[in-house]
Parts: C-alpha cells; structure tokens; sequence
C-alpha cells in the first residue's frame, strides 16, 4: 500500500534532494545517479521476469490463489494502474479478497482519482465489508466517507443523515466484537461531537437536541461488554463536566453516575470478565492455529449457552476473518442460522459467502439451494446459484448427485404448489434430469444412487409429466447401464405392477430371466473358465462371481413364480416353473457340489493339522530316545566290565534288578493299555451323543427364529447354526440344528422334505466324515507306542517284535537285537555264564552261581 502511494511523492523528494547534490558535488551525483540507473534496469528486468511467469501461470490455472497475490504485489510496484484493477477483479471473480487488500485497493483507487471518483471508491469499501468482518476497513470505511464526501464533510442535511446511517450499520456489524468495537463507538461519538460544535449557540434546542443524542450513544456504549469499559466511563463522566451537567449520582455510588446507566455498565462489565478468558485465548501469539480454533469453537459454545443469536454471530463473523476457508467453522455457522432467523438476507448473505470461501463442499451448496427456497427468491437466482455450484469440484460423486436431486426436489415443490412465478414448467425438471444422468451415469455404474435418480425420474415422468412412454424410457435407458443390478430390473416391474400391467410386466421378467447376467452359466462353462484362468490367478474371482451371479438368477426365478401366484393365471404359473425349475436345480447342484468341496477342504486341512501335530510329537520323542543311548552304553559298558572283573554275588544283584525292570515295564504296558481303551470310549461316547440335524435347501432369507419355530412342535433345540458365505456373508442354504437326546432328533429327522419358507426342507441325521480321525482314536497301543518311540521299533527281532509293541513309556526298551560293529549294552536272551533266568526254574543245582573250582572240575569231566 505505502509502496504505491509514497512513489509520486516520494520521486518529488527524490528530485529536489539530487538537484541540491547535483549543485553541490557534480561529479559525485553523477556518478550515483549512474550506479542506481543500473540497478534499476537490472530490478527492472527482474520485474517483467516475474510478471511474464506469473502471467503464464495464471493463464493455465486461474485458481491459483498465491500467484494471484503475488501478481497483484508486483503490478503495484510497478505501478501499472490497468493491469492492475484487471487483476484484482479476476481475483475478486474467483476468491473473497482479504480485508487488508481492500484496504489497499480502496486506498489505491483513492489516491489516483479526486472527489468526483467518490462513488467508486465507495463501492469498492462497500464490497470489502460484505466479505468479511473487519474493524479497520470499517474505519478506513467510515473516515473516507468524512473526508471525501462533500454533504457529509460540509455537514449538510443530507451528509449527516447519510453518516449517521453508515455508522449506525457499523454498529450493528461490528460494535459488539469485545476487543476492537470501541473504535466504532468512538469514532460515532466524535463524529457527533463535531456536529455539535457546527450547531449555532442562539439554536438552544438544537444544541440540546444534539446533547442527548451524544448521550444517548455514550448510554449504549456502556451497556455493551467491550475491553474498554472503565475508559469508556472515564470519558463520559469527563464529557457530562464539560457540558456543564450534574451526574445525578445517588448517595454511597462509588461510579459517580445515574442510577440506570451504573446499572447497565456493572451488567456489562461482569460480561466482560465472564469472557476476558477466551478473548485473551483467542488473541494469544504463541498458541497454533489448530489450537486457537478449539478456542473459538469453546467460545462459541460459551456464548451459545446465553441464547442471544446477536452475541454469536458476531464471534463468528470474528472466527471466519481468522479462518476463511474452514469449511466446518462455515457448516456450523450456517446450520446455527438456520436453526435460529431461518429466512431473511442475513442467511442468504452468509451462505453466499460460504459457498465463494468453501466453493468445494457440496453439502454447503445443497443448502445455499434450500436457503434460496426458503427465501422465495426468483428461479433466475436460483438457477444461477446451482449453475454456479456445478463448476466446482467436489470429492465424491454423491455430492453431485444430491445437489442435483436438490434441484430436481425444489422445481418439483415450487411447480406442485403453483408458486414458480409463472416461469416454471416440467420441462425444466426433465432437463436437470438428464443433466445428471448424463453427468454421473458414466460414473456411477450399478450403484444405488444411479437407481434412486431414475427410479426418482421415472416416478415424476408418471406424476407430473403424465407420460408412460417417456416413464419406461427412463428405465430403459437405465438398464442399459445397469442391466447387471438385479434391484433395477425389479423396481421397473414394480412399476409396470403398481399401474396394472401385468403383462407388460410378465414380459420384463422374462428378458430378465433370459439375460446372462455376468458370472453365470453352466457349471461346465465356468469350470472350463476356471481352469483357463487359474494360471493368471484370477479363479478364485471368477467364483464368487459366479456364486453370486447365479445367486442373483435364482432370486429372479423365485420372484417370477411368486409374481405368477400373485398375478398370473394357472397356465402362466405352470409356464414360469416350467422355465425356472431347470435352472433352480442346476443352481441347487452347484451349490451342493461347492459346499462339499468347501467341506472336504476343511477336513483335509483339520487332517494335515493332525498330522504335523503327530510328526512333531515323534520327532520331539525321537530326540529325546536319540539322547539316552550314550548313558545306556556307559551303564551296560560297565557292568559287562564288572561280569568279568568281579565276583559272583554282584552277578547275582544285576540279575534282581532286572527282574524288577520287567516288573515294571508290564505294569506300565497295563496302565497304557487302559488309557488307550478310555479315550477309545471317550471318542465313541462323543460321536454316539452327538445328537445334530443337517438341514439343507434352505431359504436364503431364513433366520434363526425361523428354523427353531418349525422344530417348535419337535422341541428339544439347544443350538441352530446357519451357515454363511465367508466372502459374500450370504445365507449358504445350510444350517446345523442341535437337539438334547436323540428321540428329538429322530423326530427332528421326519420332517424332512416338509416346505419351509415356499422350499422343501432336507432335514438328515448329521453323520460327519470321521476318516482318519477314527483310525487315529482307535490305533492299537502297540502302534502308538511304536510311533512315540522314534522309530526305534523297527529294529525288533522277529522273535520279540511283538513283546516290544507293548513297552510304551518304559525306561529301557526289551529284546533289542543288536546288529553292525558297536555293541553297547547286552542283550536280555543272553545271561552271563553261571546264572538262571529265574529263580526255581531249573535245577536246585543251577540256582546258585558256579564257583571256579566248580567249573574246572566241570571242565576236566567232560
């Protein structure tokens, strides 16, 4: 601003202060002046630079807010003037301009023009204050007026009229703001006392009159809770001296004035200590803005609690100035004027401003639409506003379509009560119709708002336009974008119903039914797909858009028969199940085939599990075997060692002890035997009480409380699971129906193929696959024994393999053959020389070991 102003001035100065150099240091002056020609063209140069670029830039994205200000920055230093009120109004066309470059426009404008020029300038300030609140462009506003407009400067009747109106506005539109609106109220009152002194002194009333109103303004300034208070009162009580007045205090008033107007300043004094809180917390320099934000929107509800919509506004008005483009602070700010004035140009204003701040937020516009209803206002604004909102960009597609369809809604209201200013007719609705549709149908592809919109149209063809043929276009023209929307196809024959037409309806389920809807077909044609496909990993799409296709095939079927029941004679009945029943079978099939295939993957996965469970646990007790034979040997090692080292009666303790050995090695045989056989009963007895329906072909709409109301008359129902697609969460048809013993099952069982739900039930005893899971429970202990071994069993003799199947869980393990080079222990069948297996056995000559005399003379016998 001062950059632009100062230059004409400023290259006054310039010029006088180089003459006086120039007189008195020639050469020095020459020189400077040479040295700034030079870098002047260089900044010069760097100047056009940078318009040149600017220029570019804005030429190819106009909505560039920063190359806007910057543009506008460098056209004021350069000074040119056209350029630059050209590209202030492209700005302005585009975004609100802040308050401090209308400031600086309004400024600029008024230093180039004379008092001739006022109007101008004039509406520059007046567009600056309808966009945001701002005390000093109200007061830059205010003072300009004063100086500049001669009735008001030469204080004739009308100048002071006029003043007095614009002050008065600037009252209501910023006098409460707390921290800054004392500036308005002063600048009201020395405007008046100016007035004052302008009055004649013989005119007593007139000067009286002018008293008062001074008055008057100090009386309400007062009254309102603003920073300034106590230098407010300072100064009224000052001005009443001065006009010679007593203050008519009452006796003990500590503030020295009338009773009403102590009155009214304590009231607003104890406002502004209720929020000198939150206004310093508003206006701190050290917070973030996010957190300076949380503040307004705490004060705000501070001041919503007093109910005094006047109070709110204004601090909202104060929180937009801070955050402009912050599309919540503006939702809130709007929805709390709906909520309280409704109607009138205030909301319209703020709306307005909204939608030119926030031009991307659709629900802003939507509203904007319905304020403009509200409003009564012409259908040319209305029109205007909507055309305006579909040059924005908003996030999501069901934002145009609810603005469009907020058009559609507020043509409809308007023509049906006959209050469209004679200007409105259906084709009107018709257009914004197509408009959408041709605008969101590429986009919007099978969904449901795609659905709403044309259902919505081809109802109003019907109401309004009174035109069945341009009602089934609409649906027409839908199906053939969403031909694959099952939903679309049924509210089309819904209609063709609701008017009659049966068989033009017949005749829609018909091209329903016929239509291969993407996914369908045979099960060898989407077998031969699978496998085609399988390699590029796009089978298992293709299945579930196969099951869901298909799925959507057979609601249509079934709603064709119920159709035929409901509408149809004998003969179309018999017709239509002729046609679906082929299909409903072979879907049936499919179905089945899928879930057992879905069934048998489940048990093989359970299976494997079992299995690497089971191959972990013999590779844990491998390990654990593997770990034992080096004590084993050290232990059989040594008491070979001692056979031949040491006498008899040790011989005779190793044979004790293993006798004790097998002892004990039967005795855990016994017990592992009996554990084997209780979890044999176990596993039996869980199978024989498990007392399960299977119930197959069952409606896909069927819940719980269906299933458990017709076994009602069965009882004796404990638990129902339906079962439900993983991918779609769709019904599967198939359910599982617990029952407490099994007379209630077996009478569960005889209701099979009784309809349910327009379908015959298959109500079987549920008899679950058991396959390896039996052969599991039921392996012999020897095998288990074998398996926990780590494999150790298959070095068995022949002759002991047998005795050796039944050693689960011994410390040592009998009748080891011992094959290859080691030898580390000693064979059980082999004793030592001189030694009975058993006590009383064999000869009583036997039963004491040899001593070495013996065996020589044994020896020397034979």
């Amino acid at each position: 601003m001062e950059e632009f102003e100062k230059p004409p001035v400023s290259m006054e100065e310039d010029t006088e202060m180089e003459k006086s150099d120039a007189v008195e240091n020639p050469k020095a002056s020459q020189k400077s002046s040479s040295d700034s020609e030079s870098s002047d063209s260089e900044e010069e140069a760097d100047q056009n630079e940078q318009l040149l670029a600017l220029e570019y830039e804005l030429s190819t994205n106009p909505s560039n807010y920063d190359a806007h200000v910057q543009y506008i920055k460098l056209l004021r230093r350069s000074a040119e003037i056209e350029k630059l009120r050209e590209a202030r109004e492209n700005m302005n066309t585009l975004f609100p301009l802040s308050p401090e470059m209308w400031m600086e426009w309004a400024k600029d404008e008024a230093s180039l023009s004379n008092d001739s020029n006022f109007e101008s300038v004039e509406k520059l300030y007046e567009r600056g204050i309808s966009e945001y609140l701002s005390i000093p462009l109200w007061c830059e506003y205010l003072n300009y007026v004063q100086e500049h407009d001669p009735k008001v400067r030469d204080c004739l009747a009308d100048g002071i009229s006029k003043a007095r109106n614009l002050f008065e506005r600037a009252v209501t539109a910023a006098a409460l703001h707390v921290s800054q609106g004392s500036q308005i109220w002063a600048a009201y009152i020395q405007y008046e006392q100016a007035i004052l002194l302008t009055i004649d002194q013989s005119d007593i009333q007139a000067k009286e009159k002018q008293v008062q109103r001074i008055r008057s303004i100090f009386h309400r300034y007062l009254s309102i809770p603003l920073a300034s208070l106590k230098s407010t009162l300072l100064a009224y009580k000052a001005w009443e001296v001065e006009q010679g007045n007593s203050l008519d205090a009452e006796p003990g008033d500590a503030l020295g004035i009338s009773s009403h107007v102590a009155s009214a300043y304590q009231k607003a004094e104890e406002m502004y200590n209720a929020r000198a809180h939150h206004e310093e917390q508003i206006t701190r320099q050290d917070i973030s803005e996010s957190e300076r934000f949380q503040h307004y929107m705490s004060y705000l509800d501070f001041e919503k609690s007093f109910g005094d919509p006047a109070r709110v506004q204004i601090l909202y008005e104060r929180a937009i100035t801070d955050f402009p483009v912050s599309n919540d602070l503006w939702l809130h700010y709007t929805h709390y004027l709906d909520k309280t004035l409704k109607v009138g140009n205030v909301v319209k204003d703020v709306y307005s401003r909204a939608t030119r701040n926030c031009p991307w937020v659709g629900e802003l516009w939507v509203r904007y639409l319905l304020c403009l209803e509200r409003g009564l206002a012409c259908e040319k604004e209305i029109s205007a506003a909507f055309e305006k909102s579909l040059k924005c960009t908003f996030s999501t597609l069901e934002e145009y379509l609810d603005l469009f369809l907020t058009r559609v809604d507020g043509l409809r209201r308007r023509i049906s009560s006959a209050s469209g200013d004679g200007v409105l007719n259906y084709s009107m609705i018709r257009e914004s119709f197509q408009q959408a549709a041709d605008y969101l149908s590429p986009h919007m592809k099978n969904t449901d708002g795609l659905l709403h919109l044309h259902a919505y149209w081809a109802r109003l063809e019907l109401k309004l336009g009174n035109d069945l043929i341009a009602a089934r276009s609409v649906w027409e023209s839908l199906l053939k974008i969403c031909g694959s929307m099952l939903e679309a196809w049924k509210s089309y024959i819904a209609m063709e119903i609701e008017l009659h037409h049966i068989n033009e309806a017949r005749a829609i389920y018909k091209r329903c039914y016929s239509k291969r809807f993407s996914g369908t077909g045979s099960e060898a044609e989407f077998t031969e797909n699978i496998v085609a496909r399988e390699g590029k990993g796009e089978g298992r799409n293709m299945l579930l858009a196969f099951i869901l296709s298909n799925e959507i095939i057979q609601d249509i079927c079934h709603s064709w028969l119920r159709f035929e029941r409901e509408f149809g004679t004998l003969e179309d009945l018999n017709h239509a199940v002729q046609k679906v029943t082929p299909r409903l079978e072979e879907l049936q099939l499919f179905k089945l085939q899928q879930e057992s295939k879905s069934f048998t993957g489940a048990t093989d996965q359970r299976e494997q599990t079992l299995k690497n469970t089971s191959r972990e646990r013999r590779k844990s007790g491998s390990s654990a075997i593997d770990e034992q034979p080096p004590a084993k040997w050290q232990k059989y090692t040594s008491q070979n060692k001692k056979l031949h080292k040491k006498e008899n009666t040790q011989g005779l303790n190793l044979a004790e002890a293993n006798d004790g050995e097998e002892k004990e090695g039967k005795v855990e045989k016994k017990v592992n035997e009996k554990q084997m056989k209780d979890t044999k009963n176990t596993t039996s007895r869980l199978y024989k009480d498990q007392c399960t329906a299977f119930v197959s072909n069952l409606n896909i709409t069927a819940k719980d409380e269906d299933l458990h109301q017709f076994f009602s008359d069965v009882g004796g129902v404990t638990a129902i699971r339906i079962l439900h697609d993983k991918f779609t969460g769709k019904s599967r048809g198939l359910a599982y129906v617990d029952f407490k013993d099994d007379e209630h099952l077996a009478a569960a069982v005889a209701k099979n193929k009784q309809m349910f739900l327009g379908k015959k039930l298959s109500v079987a005893r549920s008899n679950p696959k058991q396959g390896k899971r039996e052969s599991l429970a039921h392996t012999a202990p020897g095998e288990e024994a074998s398996n926990q071994s780590g494999g150790h069993g298959r070095s068995v003799s022949k002759e002991s393999g047998e005795d050796s199947k039944g050693s689960r869980g011994r410390k040592r393990i009998e009748n080891i053959q011992l094959k290859g080079k080691n030898t580390f222990a000693v064979p059980r069948n082999v004793k030592p020389l001189g030694w009975t297996n058993k006590p009383g056995t064999r000869d009583e000559e036997d039963e004491k070991p040899k001593s070495n005399d013996e065996f020589r003379k044994m020896f020397m016998k034979t």
